[in-house]
């Protein structure tokens, strides 16, 4: 049987690889890791299908070893095990070569497959490679994430996911004995939603439906073929992306309904119950904050009970949690003072804490002044006495604005009755 086009065309060497090049280009963080040969345990974490496996492959080809590979999704201790020992036979013990064991979707593994782990990175008797779409300090534990360094994979920008499909026309041993033509590509990267490897399979898909050696590439002709091809929800591609946004933008704008129906189609599509709970969390903070605080409290204790007890039953808390915070007051004003805070630091850099905000647990430090002058807040009348925060490059900027919500309105008069002399609330 045929391989897929994306395995045929699978680069072999960092010379044939596409993008990625802060990890891999002349001056990329890894180039010189992987033409030395020393390669540390880490986590690639990025977008499905920007190349993870194949970068993880080609360290391995490069630095000339061993190179097991094992899927979360299919994988236990049990296999875990099996390949450490072989490693140790094939020279984890007496090279400083170790080999690589290269684990994809490492996300999915248990805290207990993870710690099986442990022993054999820290030993060095393997080189971990672990492969994720979702953020490693999540779903990595600590233990084992301590041991790896994180590399972060980009999507393709359009001239990489372009590159990808003339690398296909021009040097798969099928394709470049057909006269293909791209006329038009924008259906083939929308439909595509940056991974390599959905883009390469609805090419070949088109490639094979469509008859005749000369063949001519049109978005009409893209949406007619892959229009009666494509499933409801992919839970690791476009619509895993677009679905979580129409749920997370209907939760911001307050429409219980809309969110319930996009919750059930993620929850029909079998999503990961703890990645919709996180992104609650999320929305919690970043889209109602300080108008209703207990919004964070109620989203941390249902994604904790969801990550306990799992489908189906979890269903059930998910609704509770999602009409909650649609029909919640709204704020981003937590999100934004954040956001104006660290576009000040980028501009200004490091600038020096104030004398009297420095803390002084030595004797040369208090002659040089630290802490001088400082005023310890309860020592005053409702425990509040004005005095500067912030560096003096920066005095009197206001990052926090309030909004316009009753909780919040308590908080801008509250701000007022302290800052007036100070700042504009």
């Amino acid at each position: 049987m045929e391989a897929p086009l994306a395995e045929r065309i699978r680069p072999k060497s960092l010379k044939e690889y596409i993008s990625q090049t802060h990890l891999v280009g002349e001056n990329g963080s890894l180039t010189h890791q992987i033409a030395k040969g020393i390669i540390p345990s880490l986590i690639l974490w990025g977008p499905p299908g920007t190349g993870k496996t194949t970068l993880a492959q080609i360290m391995a080809n490069e630095s000339q070893r061993p190179f097991y590979e094992l899927s979360a999704i299919n994988s236990g201790v049990k296999d875990i095990r099996e390949v450490i020992e072989k490693a140790k036979q094939n020279g984890g013990l007496f090279t400083t070569k170790n080999p690589i064991l290269f684990i994809d979707e490492i996300h999915r593994f248990s805290k207990s497959q993870q710690d099986s782990l442990l022993a054999a990175v820290e030993k060095g008797w393997v080189t971990l490679i672990g492969a994720t779409t979702e953020n490693p300090s999540f779903e990595v534990i600590p233990a084992l994430l301590s041991r790896c360094q994180v590399y972060v994979l980009n999507a393709f920008t359009k001239a990489d996911l372009e590159a990808l499909l003339h690398r296909a026309i021009h040097t798969d041993t099928v394709l470049k004995n057909k006269k293909i033509t791209l006329k038009e590509t924008e259906a083939l990267l929308r439909l595509s939603g940056g991974d390599g490897r959905k883009l390469l399979n609805i090419f070949e898909l088109i490639i094979n439906a469509s008859e005749g050696e000369t063949i001519e590439i049109t978005n009409e002709k893209v949406m007619a073929m892959v229009q009666k091809n494509t499933v409801l929800y992919d839970k690791t591609g476009e619509q895993h992306y677009d679905i979580i946004s129409a749920f997370i933008k209907s939760i911001r704008g307050s429409d219980p309904n809309g969110a319930i129906y996009w919750l059930a189609r993620m929850i029909e599509g079998g999503e990961d119950v703890k990645f919709i709970a996180r992104r609650m969390l999320i929305a919690a903070s970043e889209d109602i904050g300080n108008a209703n605080p207990t919004a964070l409290i109620m989203a941390n204790n249902t994604f904790q009970a969801v990550t306990t007890i799992g489908y189906p039953e979890s269903r059930i808390l998910l609704s509770q949690c999602a009409i909650y915070l649609a029909t919640s007051a709204k704020s981003n004003t937590s999100y934004m003072a954040i956001g104006k805070a660290q576009q000040i630091v980028k501009q200004t850099g490091d600038l020096p804490v104030p004398l009297h905000l420095r803390n002084a647990p030595t004797k040369l430090m208090k002659e040089l002044g630290y802490g001088d002058e400082y005023k310890y807040s309860h020592d005053y009348s409702n425990n509040f006495v004005a005095q500067e925060f912030l560096p003096t490059e920066i005095s009197e900027t206001k990052f926090f604005e309030p909004g316009d919500n009753a909780r919040e309105r308590e908080l801008r008069q509250f701000l007022k009755n302290r800052w007036r002399d100070k700042y504009d609330y």
